[in-house]
């Protein structure tokens, strides 16, 4: 297939094709490379596979359209996956009105975690799945961004629309709360 030879590029190489050769069709390599993975991570925030299905369609026009906007500060991955998060999160504050402060105070946590206390003992990934089920979508993405996706903060508060010192603040709240949920369903 035609495509085939552009697959061995770099991102990079092919965002500046895209952009300046106007070579539209290699978005097409983007899009195979990354669509699962996509589909993934919005079925992961909004727990419906169709709804997750057209709202990764949702992105990656999105991702095209803007695709100029992309400087190259950090991966395209990271870029792309900053703005999966960024859409579902949006999304589930529009639908379920799920304002994130509001949230927070409604569901405090007795105390927030000193950062050494962490879980000690191997959690399965199942539990580890059931836990960030429990929690608030947008602190479940911002863990996810931080540990799964290794986007930095700086790129998790651009998503978030949220200063830096606040992503971090939101990011150890979450661990807290990870932990306290962890501690409260598993440890007797």
């Amino acid at each position: 297939m035609y495509l085939d030879i552009y697959k061995t590029l770099e991102d990079e190489e092919i965002i500046h094709k895209i952009i300046t050769e106007k070579k539209t069709e290699l978005f097409q390599v983007l899009y195979d490379k990354y669509h699962s993975r996509v589909g993934d991570k919005c079925y992961s925030l909004l727990r419906n596979k169709e709804l997750a299905y057209e709202t990764a369609q949702d992105i990656f026009t999105k991702v095209y359209e803007n695709l100029d906007s992309f400087k190259g500060k950090s991966s395209f991955s990271s870029w792309l996956y900053s703005i999966t998060y960024n859409y579902c999160i949006d999304y589930l504050r529009n639908k379920k009105k799920l304002h994130y402060p509001e949230w927070n105070r409604d569901n405090e946590i007795p105390e927030i975690i000193d950062e050494s206390e962490e879980l000690t003992t191997e959690i399965s990934y199942d539990r580890l799945m059931e836990i960030l089920d429990m929690m608030h979508t947008e602190e479940k993405a911002l863990l996810l961004m931080k540990y799964n996706d290794n986007i930095s903060i700086k790129n998790i508060a651009e998503a978030l629309r949220v200063s830096e010192s606040a992503a971090k603040m939101r990011i150890k709240r979450a661990k807290s709360r990870l932990v306290f949920l962890y501690k409260k369903n598993y440890k007797s």
